[in-house]
């Protein structure tokens, strides 16, 4: 079907540059079979006016055969001129018609070879890419490249996805395979330590099942956001509520540091809430104990900025574009310590999404390993 596309592509613009010539050619030779003969006459008429009727009859046949050889030679010329302008209109039109199919087909068949699996494929762009003169073809290969470039990290990334979702689900099934395992040969003692243990995986277990979900339908849009204004404080003292056992039992002094006079923010007080608390329970992960970590807001133009800066482990420059990307961790080797979403990786991925969808920026800063991090967010004041 997609060679009888290109085919028909190419025969109708080969044929539509044939026909106008054609048409050009008829008009051609019609004109001059109307005009020809009135010139004609005109002139042999004054002609005769000038030889003051003498030799009247071979005017006649004088006229006659200077009509026939004229018309003869009209009709030669006009032929060899359409003749000449048919065979150039040919190689023009099957050299424009070319260089037009040529890359279609190539894009067809590049697309087809997507199709099957092959998302390195790329046009080839006859034009400058660092200059905007570019034509619709080259134009078309540009986008067609663009489309094929995001295909392929789309691709990488569904590989990525299952290799890494396989690796954790492995991990406490593994566990908890082991426990039951050594209950059964009696290797285990049943005791309430060794049923803990079964648990705690099992809940680690439902906690990466859940976020997963919860990530899925973040990023499809599943959701719909309750945006009302929403006091900055009541966001910030709502995370440190949830959250300030856990820094207490950590040893990590929780601060709150908020400017004068903050407008509200327009916001889903759950679903923000649930961005703090996991930036919040991130920066208690990798943060010592003896070590602080800070609440702040304060307003940014028409926006207000959340952050959530400790002095902990710190994160070196190179991991920073991909904080955000699913199962991303900085140091694989960290055991996953509970601390909600985060632990899972991929709490950052999900507060992402949902600062988007409140038409946010989310962002991270950090001078460098052992020198602390700063998650920033921000929200449209009210």
């Amino acid at each position: 079907m997609l060679r009888m596309i290109r085919t028909h592509l190419g025969w109708k613009l080969f044929i539509s540059y044939v026909i106008v010539i054609l048409v050009g050619v008829f008009v051609l030779a019609t004109a001059t079979g109307f005009s020809a003969p009135v010139a004609f006459n005109r002139h042999m008429a004054d002609m005769g006016a000038r030889l003051n009727g003498r030799i009247a009859g071979d005017l006649q046949a004088l006229q006659n055969d200077l009509f026939s050889g004229y018309q003869t030679s009209l009709t030669e010329a006009v032929t060899f001129a359409a003749l000449a302008a048919l065979i150039a209109a040919v190689a023009a039109s099957y050299l424009v018609s070319r260089q037009i199919v040529l890359p279609i087909q190539s894009m067809g068949a590049i697309t087809q070879r997507i199709a099957q699996g092959q998302y390195e494929e790329r046009l080839d762009i006859a034009g400058d890419l660092s200059h905007d003169q570019l034509d619709e073809l080259d134009q078309l290969a540009l986008t067609f490249n663009q489309m094929a470039d995001k295909l392929e990290k789309t691709e990488a990334v569904r590989r990525q996805l299952i290799g890494d979702v396989s690796h954790e689900l492995r991990t406490p099934l593994a566990a908890i395979k082991g426990y039951m395992e050594g209950l059964i040969d009696g290797v285990l003692p049943a005791s309430p330590e060794t049923f803990q243990q079964v648990y705690s995986e099992a809940d680690r277990l439902q906690r990466l099942v859940n976020d997963l979900q919860e990530l899925s339908r973040v990023e499809a849009g599943a959701f719909q956001l309750d945006l009302k204004p929403v006091a900055v404080r009541s966001l910030v003292e709502g995370a440190v509520d949830r959250l300030s056992r856990q820094y207490e039992e950590k040893g990590v002094q929780l601060s709150v540091g908020l400017a004068d006079d903050l407008p509200p923010v327009l916001a889903d007080q759950d679903r923000i809430l649930q961005v703090l608390i996991n930036l919040t329970g991130n920066a208690l992960q990798f943060t010592p104990p003896g070590g602080v970590v800070r609440i702040l807001a304060e307003r940014d133009k028409n926006e207000v900025k959340f952050s959530v800066v400790d002095n902990g482990a710190g994160i070196h420059a190179e991991h920073l574009p991909h904080l955000f990307d699913r199962f991303y961790r900085v140091d694989p080797s960290r055991t996953r310590a509970s601390g909600g979403s985060g632990g899972s990786g991929i709490g950052l991925t999900i507060a992402r999404s949902l600062v988007k969808a409140h038409h946010g920026r989310i962002w991270a800063e950090s001078r460098g390993e052992g020198q602390g991090s700063a998650f920033h967010f921000t929200l449209p004041a009210v």
